[in-house]
């Protein structure tokens, strides 16, 4: 018997949240069965494929390179019988779904703009999105449970196996509210006085922390006691206009801040460049016309962004 028609969608469901929560017992209570079903049922699978999918540690468990093939293969496949299902049995087949991962330094000013032109031109379109770190909208896309990734991506270390598009270069700004005491202070001094008031930065680890760490050694600045750090642009923002904080932002999340006179650019004496913006795609997952829209989309604003 070829093994591959004993395979169930019971399976799938399993190997799947296991990779995604990294432990058994959690999978367990997300699918709401026992664990040693959850046990049982990886068993079947991996005795199916005829190779270890998962290795135990003590933080629970983590996919073999076995598990990490089939994985590319598994995610994919279950989340486009879903949507088939789904967009059948709704009849939304006709208009058609668009799921996204959105990091913060694009979710102020590209992405709105985007989805606002996707929805003027194909108004039938539902349009879903994620937020999150890098490691975890990546995660989603090669599982297929998102359809592309949108963000500062280029130098992020979770990008195999997927492939990235470059679509414009971003910067970084330190932005201070209007009148805030360094606003006036030379350029010279700015560096030293930073570290006098508080400050917001990324989340550590992240691409664009590694780019705000960098902009900050080039300064000589040192880090003030008083840090906040986020990847949440609504915090910063307020954090900034009612504690004399400094941000350190992305370009795209201040733009209209800046324009508006909300927020101030401080004259930082530095190389303020933030990474690549870009489009990240599986290439194992059929792009969908919903997808090819999108894409179309940000190239267009991309090239209007650049010029």
């Amino acid at each position: 018997m070829n093994p591959d028609n004993r395979i169930k969608l019971r399976h799938l469901h399993c190997f799947l949240e296991v990779a995604r929560q990294g432990s058994v017992q959690r999978a367990a209570d997300a699918l709401a069965v026992s664990q040693p079903a959850v046990s049982k049922t990886l068993r079947e699978l991996e005795e199916l494929l005829c190779n270890r999918l998962f290795e135990r540690n003590r933080q629970g468990v983590v996919l073999t390179e076995a598990g990490t093939a089939f994985l590319h293969v598994a995610g994919p496949s279950l989340q486009a019988l879903r949507r088939g299902i789904e967009n059948l049995r709704s009849d939304e087949f006709k208009a058609g779904e668009l799921r996204l991962g959105v990091l913060s330094s694009v979710e102020t000013w590209l992405m709105p703009e985007i989805i606002s032109r996707l929805h003027l031109h194909h108004q039938g379109l539902r349009i879903s999105v994620q937020n999150g770190p890098a490691v975890y909208l990546l995660g989603l896309l090669r599982s297929g449970e998102v359809d592309l990734v949108v963000g500062r991506l280029s130098d992020s270390p979770h990008l195999a196996g997927l492939q990235f598009e470059h679509l414009y270069g971003d910067e970084l700004r330190f932005v201070v509210a209007p009148g805030h005491p360094l606003q006036n202070c030379s350029s010279d001094l700015l560096p030293g006085r930073l570290a006098d008031f508080p400050m917001v930065l990324p989340l550590p680890g992240t691409t664009i922390r590694q780019h705000a760490d960098s902009l900050l050694l080039q300064t000589g600045a040192r880090l003030p006691i008083r840090c906040l750090e986020t990847l949440s642009n609504t915090l910063a923002r307020r954090y900034a206009l009612t504690a004399q904080a400094v941000w350190i932002a992305p370009h795209d999340a201040v733009r209209e801040d800046l324009a508006g006179g909300l927020l101030q650019a401080l004259a930082i004496p530095a190389n303020l460049a933030g990474g690549s913006i870009g489009v990240c795609t599986n290439p194992m997952m059929h792009q969908s016309v919903a997808l090819q829209w999108c894409l179309e989309e940000l190239r267009t604003l991309a090239t209007h962004n650049m010029s």
